[in-house]
């Protein structure tokens, strides 16, 4: 059985992380390692900011940053992030697109109402919010581009269009900037491979003038939420396609995997469940599920089940992992749980995790379990957190 145990917040090694303004560098003769300081200590201040996030507008320009960006490249959303004064500004697009059929008619209307699309082989590929309003119209869902968390293997177009949604938000550049975009962990639970997934979107990235870098989504939790705690714990985010899980140290990701289940796997399975869209169980799930509260009717009954199952599936995995692993350090404090991503926003999330953590024997005392302050902004946060220290 998992204990949470108070941790005093020190390890060894390292001190207390500084909030702004707190930390004074050291006297450095080298030029270059102490710009490497004060970029690592601009990336810890900005830990702290507070996210002010935005929808992209239909028919709004892509960017052009003029500092390091990070990146939330996940199966329903893409986030930017950037750092904007006493705020870290971000920018939400939508990972879909939709089809229509081509005609000169229609591009005239579609250019005069500033939709983003592109046309290939007599089909107009309708992308971001705009592609969810022709869906709605329509009465059918969006396509994506992405399934459990990498490249869909299902969509012919799914790398255009993705390019194309990135290319969206982020315009061509010949400043270098640097550019930390999330990654999934290699998941534990199917035979996918990441590498293909990020080579792919580290030469794009490339190819608009930018100087990508990867981060796994778990650490990305850890660099936004466990700066106080000396960037060591485990990081937990829980998107649509899947969850990914890092346990850090200092900073340093000791492991990291996913399990190719998340959001998009409870809509799914209570939608085959009583007979619903997976659209419609989406809508009740983001809108008014209480976990804390007994499930009214059908609904509500197999979301409380599935949401069971989900965070069961990754304790179990989690200790799993944890205790056949040859990489564990040796830590003798309790560690934080860091939760993030959209999967954890229905009220009494935080006590259905902790109920399923005391049914497992982690080999690792926790201290406490913690929903991130802006779960959908926080693997971008934690991007550009990384982006910031590897700013040349």
């Amino acid at each position: 059985m998992a204990k949470l145990q108070k941790s005093s917040g020190n390890y060894s090694g390292h001190h207390n992380a500084p909030m702004s303004g707190s930390h004074h560098l050291p006297s450095i003769d080298n030029v270059d390692d102490l710009a490497d300081l004060e970029n690592i200590e601009t990336a810890m201040q900005a830990s702290h900011k507070s996210v002010v996030s935005r929808e992209k507008e239909i028919g709004e320009m892509a960017e052009k940053p003029s500092g390091p960006v990070g990146l939330d490249i996940g199966t329903s959303h893409i986030v930017m992030a950037q750092n904007a004064g006493r705020h870290i500004n971000t920018v939400h697009q939508l990972n879909a697109f939709f089809t229509i059929p081509y005609s000169k008619f229609t591009k005239k209307i579609l250019v005069e109402n500033d939709i983003t699309f592109y046309a290939k082989d007599d089909q107009f590929y309708i992308l971001g919010y705009s592609a969810e309003n022709f869906a709605n119209m329509f009465n059918t869902n969006t396509r994506r581009t992405m399934e459990k968390g990498i490249l869909s293997s299902h969509e012919d177009e799914g790398i255009t269009v993705l390019q194309s949604i990135i290319s969206s938000l982020l315009a061509k550049t010949d400043k270098q900037e640097v550019v930390c975009f999330s990654m999934p962990g290699v998941p534990v639970d199917g035979s996918a491979s990441v590498v293909y997934h990020e080579s792919i979107i580290k030469m794009y990235l490339a190819s608009l003038g930018y100087r990508p870098i990867s981060i796994n989504e778990g650490l990305a939790t850890i660099m936004s939420e466990l700066a106080d705690d000396n960037f060591t714990g485990i990081g937990i985010s829980m998107g649509g396609g899947m969850c990914n899980i890092c346990l850090s140290y200092l900073s340093v990701p000791v492991l990291n995997f996913s399990i190719q289940k998340g959001g998009d796997y409870i809509d799914a399975m209570v939608g085959a469940s009583v007979g619903e869209p997976a659209t419609r169980i989406k809508m009740i799930k983001e809108g008014t599920l209480n976990l804390a509260s007994t499930p009214q009717g059908r609904v509500e009954t197999a979301l409380d089940i599935y949401y069971v199952d989900l965070v069961s599936h990754l304790l179990s995995t989690l200790e799993h992992v944890l205790k056949t692993t040859d990489k564990m350090p040796n830590i003798n404090n309790p560690l934080p749980i860091a939760l993030s991503g959209g999967t954890v926003l229905p009220k009494g999330f935080k006590n259905l995790f902790e109920k399923g953590l005391r049914k497992v024997n982690l080999p690792v005392e926790i201290s406490e379990v913690r929903i991130a302050d802006d779960p959908l902004n926080t693997t971008a946060k934690g991007a550009m957190v990384m982006a910031l220290s590897e700013e040349i």
